[in-house]
């Protein structure tokens, strides 16, 4: 079968986040899946198959990151809707069967891919002790962000501190399921995004995630409350860097980016 490497929330190879992309006929037992995962070792591989036609979603999907499945992947299902579109396997909007749901994806004119997504409901909490010294900077304020993301939210005091962090990975896996959301407001909108993240996830093997699509539908909430605009653009600050564009619709998140295969081969167990 067919195994494909795919950068998602960038228009350029080695950049954004990376995911594995497999069309299957079904889903094997879990266990393969997580061998693959395992050997792909990226955040997260994806695994698909076309569904009978009729029914509300066109290909069932899941996702894997090296150590378990997760509940939601934003760059993962762009990668998937990425590599549908380009083979030919899919036109036109997907409809992904998912643990979160049925996920759209809908490719733009200009290339780009449109993900619409559950927002996630952001409860405020108080801001943990001891976080602060794992983190490396102090929170402003923290939410927790619901069952499907799965982290803590901080807002932190600027775009600067961010960019600083260097967190005890560690010590960041007591404070919430998935990991951490580190965000806080670009300092110069004139650059071309509206607020700044990292994403710090030890809790499903990964230290520092590139690019998160399923963190944006808590960063979309969160900064159009506080900008006053449902469309945005987060730039996620990790080394490789990606945007995604995001606009709030109550309850749904549209999250918007780019996409560019950069591997494809032959998978032969």
């Amino acid at each position: 079968m067919r195994i494909r490497i795919v950068d998602a929330f960038t228009d350029r190879p080695f950049a954004g986040n990376p995911a594995g992309v497999l069309l299957l006929d079904s889903f094997p037992d879990d266990d393969w899946l997580q061998k693959v995962a395992l050997e792909v070792n990226h955040a997260e591989t994806a695994f698909a198959h076309r569904l009978p036609e009729g029914g509300e979603a066109n290909w069932a999907l899941r996702w894997f990151t090296p150590a378990t499945e997760v509940a939601m992947c934003g760059h993962a299902t762009l990668a998937t809707a990425h590599v549908l579109h380009t083979t030919g396997a899919h036109q036109g909007p997907v409809r992904f069967a998912t643990r979160s749901g049925v996920l759209i994806a809908t490719p733009e004119q200009d290339g780009s891919i449109t993900l619409d997504f559950p927002t996630a409901p952001l409860t405020p909490v108080d801001v943990p002790d001891g976080v602060d010294e794992a983190l490396g900077a102090a929170p402003r304020a923290a939410f927790d962000t619901g069952p499907n993301v799965g982290d803590l939210l901080l807002e932190l005091a600027d775009e600067k501190t961010v960019h600083a962090l260097s967190p005890d990975h560690k010590a960041l896996a007591a404070y919430s399921s998935r990991g951490i959301i580190a965000t806080a407001r670009a300092e110069d909108p004139a650059l071309g995004y509206d607020y700044v993240s990292r994403c710090f996830f030890p809790n499903v093997g990964i230290d520092e995630d590139p690019v998160t699509g399923s963190a944006h539908t808590a960063l979309a909430p969160h900064w159009s409350e506080r900008l006053g605009r449902p469309a945005l653009t987060g730039l996620q600050a990790s080394p490789r860097s990606g945007r995604v564009r995001t606009e709030l619709r109550g309850d749904r998140t549209l999250l918007s980016g780019r996409a560019v295969t950069v591997i494809e081969g032959e998978l032969l167990v």
